[in-house]
């Protein structure tokens, strides 16, 4: 059922601006309206709802513990940006429930391999052992106890730029050098992606097509 139209989905970007705008976006060769349509919607739906929480964390922090709620953000922050990038929305299953239609998931472990695996500067560290780890131990870590597991620490930053380091038999993740890779590639390699290739842009589609839905 589609949602009212007067429904936030990006700051002050409604349903009703969504379904507007949208009417124009089956020409993928319309680059500038793009270009804007990945700013007023995509940029806005992750600044109020990530990215300026993250920032906030971080301006008030003293690196003693919050690098626990920044890693839990990011967590969360990548599945939805991979699965905007693939264009698949998750569909929660019960035992006995129908299969899953093209474009759904029901669990979001492949999606951080492929974030993680994919895209510069992540695949330069993760492969998709390590990224599974990641996933685990970290993210369901975070996310399940408030902890991570299996070796796995949060650093503050590293200074020559690494986003994951190992010492002995412990894995540590830094979390501020993430958060600077994680913003990069959103301000930067998925935007030139997405205005450049019509793949990119329907999977856009589906994803914000599907938030205007219950």
């Amino acid at each position: 059922m589609q949602l009212p139209l007067d429904t936030y989905i990006a700051g002050r970007k409604t349903i009703g601006d969504w379904l507007v705008v949208r009417a124009s976006l089956d020409d993928f060769t319309l680059h500038d309206i793009w270009a804007k349509v990945f700013d007023d919607y995509f940029i806005n739906r992750l600044q109020d709802r990530y990215l300026a929480p993250l920032d906030s964390i971080k301006s008030g922090g003293s690196y003693v513990g919050e690098g626990f709620a920044i890693m839990a953000i990011i967590c969360s922050l990548i599945e939805f940006i991979e699965s905007t990038y693939q264009g698949t929305n998750y569909k929660h299953r019960r035992r006995g429930d129908p299969p899953l239609q093209p474009f759904e998931y029901s669990g979001s472990e492949s999606l951080f391999s492929d974030f993680l695996t994919g895209h510069e500067p992540f695949r330069s560290f993760f492969d998709r052992q390590l990224a599974t780890s990641f996933y685990k131990n970290v993210r369901c870590g975070l996310l399940h106890e408030a902890r991570t597991n299996g070796r796995w620490t949060i650093w503050g930053k590293s200074h020559n730029g690494s986003l994951l380091q190992l010492q002995g038999q412990d894995f540590i993740v830094f979390r501020d050098n993430f958060h600077s890779a994680i913003r990069n590639f959103i301000e930067v390699e998925y935007k030139q992606e997405l205005i450049s290739s019509d793949e990119r842009k329907s999977a856009f589609l589906r994803k914000f097509d599907r938030l205007c839905y219950e």
